[in-house]
C-alpha cells in the first residue's frame, strides 16, 4: 500500500465517522468499521474508552439533538510506519429537538461548535483504524442541549 494510499485511507475514516454521525447509522459494525477494540473518543464533556458501547455513546449523545451536520476540513496525516496521526477542522452544526421550544413556539438558536480534532490511527489485519479521536473546542455559539432529567 503506498503512502498516499494510506493516508487517504486514513483520512477517510474520520470522514467516515462524521457522515455516520450524520446519517444517525450508528451501530457496532459502523463502531468496527472505523475503530480499534481498544479505541478512545474525548469530548470536551466526556470521553468513551474501548469499541465495546461506542456506538450507544454516540447515540446517546446526538439524541439530544432532532438532527446534525458535520463539516470536517481534510485531514492532515503523518504515517509512521504502521501508526499515523490526523488533525483536522470541525465545524459542527446541532438542530435542537421540538421539545426544546422556547416560549412562543421557537426553538433555540442552532447550537454550532468549532473544534480541532486529533487522532491516532493503527495498521490492523483488517486496515486502518482510529486508535483515538480527540475533540479540543475552539468556539460555541447557540445554545447547548438542556441537562437531561
Amino acid at each position: 500500500m503506498t503512502s498516499t494510499r494510506s493516508t487517504a485511507e486514513i483520512g477517510s475514516l474520520l470522514d467516515r465517522y462524521l457522515v455516520g454521525l450524520d446519517d444517525e447509522k450508528l451501530d457496532d459494525d459502523w463502531a468496527k468499521r472505523l475503530f480499534t477494540d481498544d479505541t478512545v473518543v474525548e469530548f470536551p464533556m466526556s470521553r468513551h474508552e474501548g469499541i465495546d458501547g461506542l456506538a450507544a455513546y454516540h447515540r446517546s449523545a446526538l439524541a439530544a439533538f432532532e438532527r446534525t451536520q458535520h463539516l470536517g476540513s481534510p485531514a492532515v496525516v503523518e504515517i509512521h510506519g504502521e501508526r499515523a496521526r490526523l488533525r483536522a477542522n470541525l465545524i459542527s452544526t446541532h438542530v435542537h429537538l421540538p421539545q426544546g421550544e422556547l416560549p412562543g413556539g421557537e426553538r433555540p438558536p442552532l447550537f454550532a461548535t468549532g473544534t480541532f480534532v486529533t487522532g491516532e490511527a493503527r495498521r490492523t489485519s483488517e486496515g486502518w483504524r482510529l486508535s483515538l479521536l480527540s475533540f479540543r473546542l475552539i468556539w460555541a455559539t447557540g445554545n447547548p442541549p438542556a441537562p437531561r432529567a
